[in-house]
């Protein structure tokens, strides 16, 4: 009896999932991978993926999509501009800060 419970948890454990969500999380995950490398570059591994983080939640939707297009390939000196631009926003100085990153100097 259990056995056949199965596939309709399943299908109730889908549905219950937003879509959007799960297309912004698996967009935030592919710019984290053009991200933190840049980051990575700068400070060590623990604080460049907090200050990636902050970076990420800092940006705007079309940002993470510009920056999820660099995926698989070397960030560029356009790429580069764009994280910088977005490190130093308020928002991600702040989050840089409650996260014990050191702030990123404009």
């Amino acid at each position: 009896m259990t056995i056949k419970l199965l596939p309709f948890l399943a299908v109730l454990l889908l549905t219950a999932c937003d879509p959007g969500e799960l297309v912004d999380s698996a967009l935030k995950r592919t710019a984290h991978s053009v991200v933190f490398p840049v980051v990575n570059i700068d400070m060590p591994a623990e604080p460049a993926r907090l200050a990636t983080n902050c970076i990420l939640d800092a940006a705007s939707q079309e940002e993470l999509q510009l920056l999820a297009r660099d995926v698989g390939v070397e960030a560029g000196t356009a790429t580069k501009a764009t994280i910088r631009q977005i490190a130093v926003r308020p928002a991600a100085q702040s989050c840089f800060a409650a996260s014990g990153v050191p702030p990123v100097v404009g």
